[in-house]
């Protein structure tokens, strides 16, 4: 019970590793609000999990969502401990001179937007408590240039950046700020996009790093590491970027 009767917020809770994080923490005694932009998913996420969850329907996408979720979290339980920011959403592998403007900022919006608005509320609280964790679910291709398309990869690249600044600024004062770079996992995050505009020549062009992938992981296994990174095991963790991807980076 690592992070017993701490009030978390986290984004993505309708399925794949946001939903494997929500029932980890509701299993490790904290409460959650799950947030999902899909009403069905994250109904039934709600009923599945059971105990102390709160689900919402929100686009991380949109300011005014994100400060909801957050404001959720005070009149429900009243404080916010963690932040775990995993919602997102895949580019079509397009690099810079192919990708087209309502992609990047699709990414940009989800990716980097939505983290940024919900830690812009989530903070002032955090500091007022004298503590609080944000745990920011990046990608191999927050650290390197193969993984994904130009819009995918620059938006992690970014989330790493606020990460660190976060981190950095905060330190004094009791709150702690990581990242995860995360691999191959089996998710729907492919779902997000339109998979017969996959750019194809891009993909043939990154496809010997897709290859070098040493093999998949499953939601749990991110879920625990975020785990780790929030709770009291990890206080002395602040601006890391996390590798959970089997050495995917390590080539």
């Amino acid at each position: 019970m690592q992070i017993k009767d701490k009030v978390a917020v986290v984004t993505g809770a309708g399925s794949g590793i946001g939903l494997a994080i929500a029932r980890l923490f509701v299993a490790e005694g904290a409460k959650v609000i799950a947030v999902d932009w899909h009403a069905p998913a994250i109904e039934a996420a709600v009923r599945d999990i059971g105990g102390s969850i709160v689900g919402m329907t929100g686009n991380v996408a949109e300011e005014a969502d994100c400060i909801a979720m957050i404001d959720r979290a005070i009149a429900e339980f009243g404080r916010i401990d963690i932040l775990v920011n995993n919602a997102g959403v895949m580019d079509l592998f397009a690099s810079v001179a192919e990708v087209d403007n309502a992609t990047w900022r699709r990414c940009m919006a989800v990716n980097l937007d939505g983290p940024m608005y919900a830690m812009r509320r989530a903070v002032p609280l955090m500091l007022a408590q004298g503590r609080g964790s944000i745990v920011n679910i990046a990608s191999v291709a927050a650290i390197g240039g193969g993984a994904a398309g130009a819009a995918y990869t620059a938006s992690k690249h970014g989330l790493i950046g606020l990460t660190k600044s976060t981190a950095y600024q905060y330190a004094k004062d009791g709150l702690r700020c990581n990242a995860l770079a995360v691999g191959g996992v089996t998710t729907n995050i492919m779902d997000s996009v339109d998979a017969s505009a996959l750019d194809q020549a891009a993909l043939a062009r990154l496809g010997p790093y897709h290859a070098s992938n040493p093999g998949m992981l499953e939601p749990i296994d991110i879920a625990q590491a975020v785990l780790f990174l929030a709770s009291d095991a990890a206080r002395h963790l602040n601006g890391a970027v996390l590798p959970v991807d089997k050495g995917w980076s390590a080539a």
